[in-house]
């Protein structure tokens, strides 16, 4: 059994990068270089009931879950242009490297993306010594510029006055 700092625990769970960081713990004397897998918070109290960590070394290839940061959105011609919509269609991307090479995160351009376009997985470019992970033949799409839809207004017929009624005046 291993004893951590709650708190310390906690807090660090809250950063982002903290789940891809390569961790040092000293294990009965002896530091060993460990890698976030899993946790579990209580459900309703901010308390972190179990952790899980994988013991990794240089040689080694993980396959991680890395989160996507998006940049120049609002200068590509999609959106300044053409007012489409960027859709976001997943925020993570699991990739295959060596544990000294984990980024924190993967930064996406998408100033050059335009109207009706779609951004896949195999598009992104990914630093040196990184690769996507692929089930199969997939090539899972990560961001679309979408055109808003125009609703046309449509008039609403005009209702005919109503007739008189003939008859007798008073």
């Amino acid at each position: 059994m291993i004893e951590l700092d709650h708190n310390a625990l906690y807090f660090a769970l809250k950063k982002e990068a903290f789940h891809s960081s390569i961790l040092e713990m000293e294990l009965a004397g002896a530091t060993q270089k460990v890698l976030l897998r899993d946790f579990q918070f209580h459900p309703w109290k901010q308390q972190v009931l179990h952790v899980d960590f994988q013991r990794v070394d240089d040689t080694t290839k993980l396959h991680k879950k890395v989160p996507l940061h998006f940049s120049g959105e609002e200068s590509s011609v999609a959106v300044k242009t053409d007012k489409c919509l960027v859709n976001h269609v997943a925020t993570e991307l699991e990739i295959e490297c060596l544990a000294t090479q984990l980024p924190e995160f993967i930064a996406v351009d998408l100033s050059g993306l335009v109207k009706g376009q779609s951004l896949h997985a195999t598009d992104i470019q990914l630093p040196e010594g990184i690769k996507f992970v692929r089930h199969g033949s997939q090539n899972p799409v990560i961001v679309s510029a979408t055109p808003p839809k125009v609703e046309e207004e449509v008039a609403a017929p005009v209702a005919a006055a109503p007739a008189k009624k003939a008859g007798k005046k008073k």
